[in-house]
């Protein structure tokens, strides 16, 4: 057999990876593979057609050559195709096997058949696609197709031993680079596979933390609005029913207020489900939602409560979510005021100093020590305004009165 058919037997296109030897992608390997089966196909078929042509082997040995072409067909089809798609051990050593004897018998009875060298040595490597396997197969393909021409050389020839020493070096050179490749690219898709797997576990944690803050937002929000409202109920039901007896009159009233109360809360409720601005902020200015609450305060109350804008005008140039922030800052204190301040008289003020914008409601109740207090309407309001990038300042002290502050930046 020619030197030329012996390097024929290692030359194979390479994988459809990238030209800078990058790890196959999964459709690469497939059309890689499909290649594979197609050029197999083809090589067989040209070696049936050599054999029945007779150019490949004499009429004596015809037909079982094509015994043994037709064995490494169903071979490669029953165990060797299967191996390489599903790399399964048990069909790949029987294969291998077989593809040893098969081309050991061609080595004897036709030499000019082992031009099928050409698909046989990748095929070691993917059948196997280990790196010590695909070693041993390589060599032992090689010794067993070599047998033959080797012990039918002419006295004294050393062509023979070269041409196999020759083609074993390039072929085991060829199979290392394909076992590299599929090396890579296993490590790739088990990269892919961690990095898909990474952010399914992040999409879970960002909805999580998703559900978290609006289950926060709404608990501020039912704290501010509803939660409330519905104390303010609660107390001037309480007060009606000690006044009906005496002062049906002012049982009324209170009656009356109640009624408005309980008519915003059901807005309050229904705009805090749609996640809208504050019913109180609906078609006003901040400053005219404060005079309101001021008023429905003092009404709900019997405090005087002084509404002070006078240091900013009617349009603080606020965005909507710092406008709510001030809005319910000044409810959370007017209602720390009703229940805990025992006070006569509040005074809430708007004001604007250097960029911030703020909101205080001052009363000259019982006062209390800030830092020996803990409660959670003060504290969710301080995450609230947090949220805007402001502050909650609470200056007061025993007998001294109270002052709630809440800055926002403003525009």
């Amino acid at each position: 057999m020619s030197l030329t058919r012996r390097l024929a037997a290692v030359v194979v296109p390479p994988p459809a990876g990238d030209d800078d030897g990058e790890p196959l992608s999964e459709r690469g390997w497939h059309a890689t593979v499909v290649g594979l089966h197609v050029i197999s196909a083809a090589l067989w078929l040209l070696a049936v057609v050599s054999t029945v042509a007779g150019e490949a082997v004499g009429d004596d040995r015809r037909e079982p050559v094509l015994v043994v072409l037709a064995l490494l067909a169903v071979a490669y089809a029953v165990a060797g195709a299967p191996a390489i798609a599903s790399g399964a051990r048990g069909r790949a050593v029987l294969y291998l096997c077989v593809l040893v004897v098969a081309f050991g018998l061609i080595g004897w009875l036709g030499d000019r058949l082992l031009f099928l060298l050409f698909l046989a040595y990748p095929q070691v490597w993917f059948v196997v696609q280990g790196t010590l396997t695909g070693l041993f197969w390589t060599v032992a393909l090689s010794v067993a197709s070599a047998a033959g021409p080797v012990a039918t050389a002419a006295s004294g020839r050393t062509d023979v031993l070269l041409e196999t020493a020759v083609s074993l070096t390039f072929s085991l050179a060829l199979g290392l680079w394909i076992s590299r490749v599929l090396h890579q690219s296993a490590q790739r898709a088990s990269l892919i596979a961690q990095l898909e797997a990474t952010r399914s576990e992040l999409a879970t944690a960002e909805r999580e933390r998703g559900v978290l803050a609006e289950r926060e937002r709404l608990a501020g929000e039912v704290h501010d609005t509803l939660a409330q409202g519905y104390t303010s109920i609660v107390v001037m039901a309480q007060t009606a029913s000690a006044l009906l007896p005496a002062d049906p009159d002012g049982a009324r009233e209170r009656l009356a207020v109640i009624e408005e109360v309980a008519r915003d809360n059901l807005a309050e409720a229904r705009a805090v489900v749609a996640a809208f601005r504050p019913v109180a902020l609906d078609g006003s200015t901040l400053v005219e939602a404060l005079q309101r609450l001021a008023e429905r305060f003092a009404r709900e109350t019997g405090l005087a409560v002084r509404v002070d804008t006078a240091a900013l005008d009617a349009a603080p140039g606020l965005r909507r979510d710092e406008e709510v922030v001030l809005l319910r800052g000044a409810q959370e204190a007017l209602t720390n005021v009703r229940r805990h301040a025992g006070a006569t008289a509040v005074v809430l003020r708007l004001s604007r100093v250097g960029g911030q914008v703020s909101v205080h409601v001052e009363d000259d109740g019982v006062g209390f020590d800030p830092a020996a207090v803990a409660g959670s309407g003060l504290e969710g309001l301080r995450g609230r305004v947090a949220q805007v990038g402001g502050e909650v300042d609470v200056a007061s002290a025993p007998g001294a009165g109270t002052r709630v502050t809440v800055r926002v930046p403003g525009s």
